[in-house]
């Protein structure tokens, strides 16, 4: 997920140790930048190089012994009754010849019968489910006969299942029609079918899919492009892992944008959509041309409900997107070249387990980083650079487990969504900037490239990175970097030694005007702020003094109406200097903002600020309005956060 880059909703909240976001994953919360001089000390220890995870810690599947290489769905979208029934046909083959078990994960299915085929007949096997953890779910253990290669299993899924969203119409834009999307990552493939639901393995899929006449289905794969009759049938000949299947039902239109990529929205935004997204056919090429081809056929755009807990999720062939996004002048399309940048970095080389959750997004982020500047200019890039370094430095600060500071998290996390840090993608990110500067341009995009190359359609992990690394870039140029360098920035804790800090110097001039603001020199209305960016204005809040006071913040609203912002990511920004500083005309704005965004990246530190600065009863008063709106994902982490403390 993007310059918003995460999507984790638990690793803010349920690791309070870790003092710093809440994206759903993790979006930052904060925009400020920071200097080096402020980044946390370096602990001085380099950890060895440690070997792979073996086994995804969280899944059931025996993937070691049968491994699932297709699944066919074929399903009825019940909106009454919030579920999906049908059946899911998977076909594995035997990675120990002698296997004689098949093991999937689920979580709250309902398994009515399973079957296995041998020969043209489908006869019924036995099978069991194991019992139910609250993260992992239940594992689902298949007897498979000698010569069967495939199961039918006849399922249907929990109303609470917490990788589907049920929105009733008045929930939505359009306010006529249901809608129904999945959000399956890192773990929630399982609440949707049965599958071996681990990065580590690869599946080609298809899907029948039946939902009432008046709705359009699209699914994260080729797209059915017949009328819309309530029937609709979709393939995805790319094998993917679990987390990226994923389905949206609802009243939706399509704009082209290109001949291979379009948008997909509800009627009443779908121009503007389109209108905020048409410079996503110059980041595919600038991404073809760095990086190799587009392998994934059309690249579509789903923009969703204000519901949808994320910035974006790369689903291939069709990323869902935040409606925050439109601000009307392109200037968070970051996430739309963080989810794209994805097509390569996660979607075709993926980490085989979350502990090396960096390759995907740490790797993505520097690709879109790369995509924002080919297609926006240097400067654009290095304003975005410097926003996401300042809000790594917030959350090493905050954290006490010092070991998952490092890009190889511990085999021992958790939960999978505490691998979505800023560390991931931030951390991950400026590694690649690093050898970038070392080995120079030319020859580091050329071992990108042959990164993806090397491993297309496969499952990575960190020592993966490091062996291609060495036997490439660095046998190719030696002396540029040495080895205990780049082991410093993969297993050491904290910055390396050898991070740069970004110094845009876009941001000079916003500086200047704070300063001559903050000491009496103007009023507000005298500050040049005309043609500044989002990324300008972030900058300018949210290095305003902690002390600033609410006369200062009375004084900047009146002139710019900051409470008011239709950019999300300046209201945002606005509304927790606001929270902090006491400044009371913000709150009936701050509360509506909360009723009518899902969005994590906004909503987790704004619930957290209230709770923080005695503001319980607003949001309380907020939630309760606002619950049904929310996603289940983040219904159980705003409600951690408004839970009492002893």
């Amino acid at each position: 997920m993007s310059v918003t880059p995460f999507k984790n909703t638990r690793f803010v909240s349920c690791l309070a140790l870790l003092a710093a976001t809440a994206c759903a994953p993790k979006e930052a919360d904060t925009q400020e930048t920071m200097t080096a001089e402020a980044a946390p000390p370096i602990t001085g220890k380099t950890p060895a190089p440690v070997g792979p995870v073996e086994k995804d810690p969280f899944t059931y599947a025996n993937y070691d012994e049968a491994r699932v290489t297709n699944l066919a769905l074929d399903i009825n979208v019940l909106f009454a009754e919030k579920t999906i029934d049908g059946t899911a046909t998977l076909t594995f083959e035997r990675v120990k010849p002698d296997a004689s078990r098949l093991v999937l994960d689920t979580n709250d299915l309902e398994i009515r019968k399973v079957e296995a085929k041998s020969g043209a007949a489908w006869t019924p096997v036995k099978f069991s489910i194991g019992p139910d953890d609250p993260n992992l779910g239940s594992p689902l253990e298949i007897e498979i006969p000698a010569p069967a290669n495939e199961v039918r299993i006849s399922y249907r899924t929990s109303p609470a299942a917490e990788g589907l969203q049920w929105l009733n119409a008045k929930q939505t834009a359009g306010g006529a029609h249901p809608f129904m999307y999945s959000q399956n990552q890192a773990i929630n493939a399982r609440s949707m079918a049965p599958v071996q639901d681990t990065p580590a393995v690869r599946m080609t899929y298809t899907a029948k899919v039946r939902t009432p006449r008046n709705l359009l289905a699209v699914m994260s794969a080729a797209q059915d492009e017949g009328p819309r009759d309530g029937d609709y049938e979709f393939s995805m000949p790319q094998p993917v892992p679990a987390y990226l299947l994923a389905i949206a039902v609802g009243d939706l239109d399509f704009r082209a944008v290109s001949e291979t990529i379009g948008v997909y929205a509800e009627p009443s935004i779908v121009e503007a959509a389109a209108k905020e997204f048409e410079d996503t056919p110059q980041m595919e090429q600038a991404a073809s041309a760095l990086y190799g081809p587009y392998r994934w056929g059309r690249y579509d755009l789903l923009v969703l409900p204000p519901s949808f807990p994320f910035g974006g999720m790369e689903n291939p062939r069709l990323s869902f997107m935040t409606p925050t996004l439109l601000a009307g002048d392109k200037s968070l399309v970051g996430t739309v070249a963080h989810e794209l940048a994805h097509s390569w970095s996660g979607n075709l080389v993926t980490n085989a387990t979350w502990s090396d959750a960096w390759l995907n997004e740490g790797v993505t982020s520097y690709v879109e980083n790369r995509l924002m500047e080919a297609v926006f200019g240097e400067e654009r890039a290095q304003m975005e650079q410097a926003i996401a370094f300042g809000d790594l430095q917030r959350e090493l600060a905050g954290l006490e487990d010092t070991s998952l500071s490092r890009l190889q998290l511990p085999s021992d996390i958790a939960h999978p969504d505490d691998a979505f840090s800023d560390v991931a993608y931030v951390k991950g990110q400026f590694f690649l900037h690093f050898l970038e500067t070392r080995y120079g341009r030319t020859a580091f995009d050329a071992f990108l490239k042959s990164w993806f190359d090397s491993r297309a359609f496969k499952a990575s992990t960190t020592a993966d990175f490091r062996d291609h690394l060495m036997k490439t870039l660095v046998a190719q140029n030696p002396g540029a970097a040495s080895a205990s360098e780049i082991d410093e920035w993969l297993y050491g804790e904290g910055l390396p030694s050898t991070i740069a800090a970004p110094q845009p110097s876009a941001f000079e001039a916003v500086e200047r005007e704070q300063s001559a603001w903050m000491n009496g020199e103007m009023a507000a209305k005298a500050i040049t702020a005309d043609g500044w960016t989002t990324q300008q204005w972030l900058h300018f809040i949210n290095t305003l003094p902690a002390n600033a006071g609410s006369g200062r913040l009375r004084d900047l609203d009146s002139f710019f109406d900051l409470s008011h912002s239709a950019n999300a990511e300046i209201a945002f920004a606005w509304y927790r200097r606001a929270i902090a500083e006491g400044y009371a005309p913000a709150l009936p704005a701050i509360e509506q903002f909360l009723k009518r965004v899902g969005r994590g990246k906004f909503i987790y530190p704004l619930y957290e600020d209230l709770v923080a600065h005695d503001e319980r009863d607003l949001a309380e008063r907020a939630y309760a309005k606002a619950k049904p709106l929310y996603h289940p994902i983040a219904q159980r982490r705003v409600e951690e956060i408004l839970q009492p403390t002893n």
